[in-house]
């Protein structure tokens, strides 16, 4: 029984409830299976990249990518909107995949723009390469150029 003395802020007097409490198992918090029965499965698009980014490459890898060698290469093609694109080597070869994190420079590369980069291998079997460190070396002439901010200019 409750002290008749405690009274709640609006000065009611306090009484414990006239029914036992019971819980329910599993609780409903987030994380559990029951809380998620409701929600939609996550779309491909949802899923996390495997690729490594500029921001989640490990140090170790970054270190090796930028003491190795710097290659020419032309670009391909580059979708700014989808994050990704792809480098055409000089020295042949398969095209080399390149995400936007690692461009550098303030123009989005656009096809035939000459570039250089370096390469660093993708986990986890690291039997491909992508390109890090790239930079446009010339600008393709005749092709608009768009800055990063959204500028657009003819070269």
């Amino acid at each position: 029984m409750a002290d008749p003395s405690l009274r709640s802020p609006s000065g009611t007097p306090l009484r414990s409830p006239s029914s036992s409490l019971t819980l329910s198992f599993p609780f409903l918090r987030e994380g559990s299976r029951v809380w998620e029965d409701g929600k939609e499965k996550p779309l491909p698009r949802d899923l996390p990249s495997p690729l490594p980014t500029k921001r989640t490459r490990t140090y170790s890898a970054t270190v090796r990518a930028h003491s190795g060698p710097v290659f020419k290469g032309v670009c391909k093609n580059f979708s700014r909107s989808q994050g990704h694109g792809f480098i055409r080597p000089s020295h042949g070869g398969d095209d080399i995949f390149v995400h936007i994190s690692d461009i550098e420079g303030e123009y989005v590369p656009v096809e035939g723009d000459e570039v250089t980069y370096k390469v660093s291998r993708v986990p986890p079997k690291n039997l491909k390469v992508q390109a890090v460190e790239v930079k446009i070396t010339h600008l393709n002439p005749g092709t608009k150029h768009e800055t990063w901010s959204g500028q657009i200019i003819s070269s």
